[in-house]
């Protein structure tokens, strides 16, 4: 395989892949979204709102909020290893195959400490963690915390839903061996960061949680595959196997 290729300077380009991540979340975090205002906003500038992941099987992964500003907060976890979720191996940016946003317009002025307009934000965090749960086949998203206790119910506002990959990614990224290698490998970097660290109960569920995903990646390309029917007999050898 070749290697990252060579600037006349001696630096290299980034890979592929990432530039065409970072091209794809660019578009779509710079869709329009239709404000109540009656203006046309690039989606992820807004301020408050609630973001969730879905990999290749339309499953959801991750949920979070944020009051800082969509596209700041999403970039961070697909476009550098700085979070913890991506730095404990919580969460692949390589499963990421769509992101649905759910933003609160009317608070984009409104200041970050607000306290009111938080407890608002964690509601919806609450809701849309307790869907993405129910339509979950595992029951179980990779969030290593549980969103903010709280009383309040929220009704959720419109959405907005895109896929960041493209269709030349989407031939490396989906073929289920290639995702059962990235998800075993992540595993494994999981199990380590748990091995050497005291860590909470969190993380342990996400590792179980992700060890049932890949459990079931594998049984789908076994019985893919032919299942028992696929599995060779040893040659019998005289007096024995």
């Amino acid at each position: 395989m070749a290697g990252p290729l060579q600037l006349e300077d001696g630096s290299h380009l980034p890979p592929f892949e990432t530039e065409d991540l970072r091209a794809n979340l660019a578009a779509f975090l710079d869709s329009g979204f239709d404000d109540p205002s009656g203006l046309r906003v690039r989606v992820g500038n807004y301020k408050w709102g609630v973001y969730a992941f879905f990999d290749y099987d339309g499953e959801p992964i991750y949920v979070g909020q944020t009051n800082e500003m969509l596209r700041t907060r999403i970039r961070r976890h697909l476009t550098n290893q700085r979070t913890d979720a991506v730095a404990m191996s919580v969460l692949d940016p390589f499963e990421v195959y769509e992101i649905e946003v759910w933003p609160l317009p009317d608070l984009q002025q409104v200041s970050g400490k607000d306290v009111e307009a938080k407890r608002r934000l964690d509601a919806l965090e609450r809701l849309i963690t307790e869907q993405a749960v129910e339509r979950s086949t595992f029951k179980a998203i990779l969030n290593e915390k549980d969103p903010p206790p709280g009383v309040l119910a929220v009704e959720a506002p419109r959405s907005l839903r895109g896929r960041i990959v493209s269709d030349r990614v989407f031939e490396l990224r989906s073929h289920p061996d290639f995702r059962i290698a990235r998800r075993a490998l992540v595993i494994s970097r999981l199990a380590q960061v748990i091995s050497e660290r005291k860590v909470q109960g969190g993380l342990r569920r996400v590792l179980k949680t992700q060890a049932r995903r890949l459990q079931w990646l594998a049984e789908r390309r076994y019985e893919a595959l032919g299942g028992a029917a696929s599995v060779e007999h040893e040659d019998v050898l005289d007096g024995g196997t």
